[in-house]
């Protein structure tokens, strides 16, 4: 019983590994806040104007730590998946739109430019977009959709953690990345979120698909509002191949 658990365990684990780049970041700027710093050129907009990015803060960890135990298949099937859900929503949404408010609203560092602005004016707005077709779909009871829009949200959420990875690599491998590659650098690691999200997206639909489980309100995992487990498969020789 104990190893069949463990797989369970190994995407979730894994994404909160992930998101301990960001949490981590998250309690430092956290700190600095709290400590009432002297206003310098690299802190004058979140000592300025504090409120987007505590909202930031704070969404940025519930949704990465309660996200990542979202994927964990024993919680989907209880009701704390639910539960957790209701608080897994908001937080992003949080993120999404304390991000976009700072991105055009926030003065730029020198290493950033106006190109990576809009590269992430379009990451806010997609991951809200998101989230709102994620909702929409759990209300509809669509669990399958909702999934998919959820887990596309929570990879591009994770991006600061995957941006350790690229930024890492890069520093290694060539030194120091200038304005352009900073952009770039950024934006490699929003997208390979996004294919590996996409790719589980496409594997965790086709057991169903070959089930013949089709249709909306069969069987889902729910990131907001709870699983709703399928009938079970019909005995064929195909279902059982």
């Amino acid at each position: 019983m104990t190893s069949s658990r463990k797989p369970q365990w190994i995407v979730p684990s894994g994404l909160i590994l992930l998101s301990l780049v960001p949490v981590i970041a998250a309690f430092v700027r956290g700190a600095e806040l709290a400590s009432r710093p002297q206003v310098t050129p690299d802190n004058a907009r979140f000592v300025t104007a504090p409120v987007p990015i505590v909202l930031h803060i704070v969404g940025s960890v519930l949704f990465a730590v309660l996200g990542a135990l979202q994927f964990a298949p024993g919680l989907r099937r209880r009701r704390w998946h639910r539960y957790a859900g209701r608080l897994v929503l908001p937080s992003g949404i949080a993120v999404a739109v304390s991000g976009l408010w700072m991105t055009l609203t926030y003065a730029l560092p020198p290493i950033e430019d106006s190109g990576l602005s809009v590269i992430r004016v379009f990451v806010s707005t997609g991951m809200l977009f998101c989230l709102v077709l994620g909702f929409v779909a759990v209300r509809r009871r669509d669990f399958m959709t909702h999934r998919a829009w959820m887990m596309r949200a929570y990879a591009l959420a994770l991006g600061a953690g995957t941006q350790a990875f690229t930024f890492a690599f890069w520093t290694v491998a060539v030194g120091e990345p200038g304005v352009l590659a900073y952009a770039l650098l950024m934006l490699a690691a929003w997208l390979i979120n996004l294919m590996v999200a996409e790719w589980f997206i496409r594997r965790g639909g086709e057991p169903r698909r070959r089930a013949g489980l089709s249709g909306p309100s069969r069987a889902g995992a729910d990131v907001s509002g709870g699983a709703v487990p399928g009938p079970p498969a019909p005995r064929s020789t195909a279902s059982r191949g």
